[in-house]
């Protein structure tokens, strides 16, 4: 899981404290909720018709948006970066 968030508040507090501050002060400002992460609300709903194949209606707005690309890469290629092949 990224921590960048633990992070940040972890580094506001060493200021605040320098600054003679304490957590009252930084819930106060950042709030002492964490963040909801509950999916049951979220759908597919309205990228297509009902009935109809998701994965189609997908790959067609990805084309609208020119996101989609035919080069057949893979994620790998996309991390990694495309390795050639080398001959046996």
């Amino acid at each position: 899981m990224n921590q960048q968030p633990d992070d940040a508040v972890e580094v506001l507090r060493a200021v605040w404290a320098a600054d003679d501050q304490d957590r009252a002060d930084l819930d106060e400002v950042c709030g002492t909720q964490k963040p909801c992460k509950n999916m049951k609300h979220v759908s597919f709903d309205g990228l297509a018709e009902p009935g109809t194949d998701l994965r189609s209606a997908w790959r067609e707005r990805l084309e609208r948006e020119g996101k989609l690309s035919s080069s057949g890469g893979t994620v790998r290629d996309l991390v990694l970066g495309r390795q050639e092949s080398t001959p046996s």
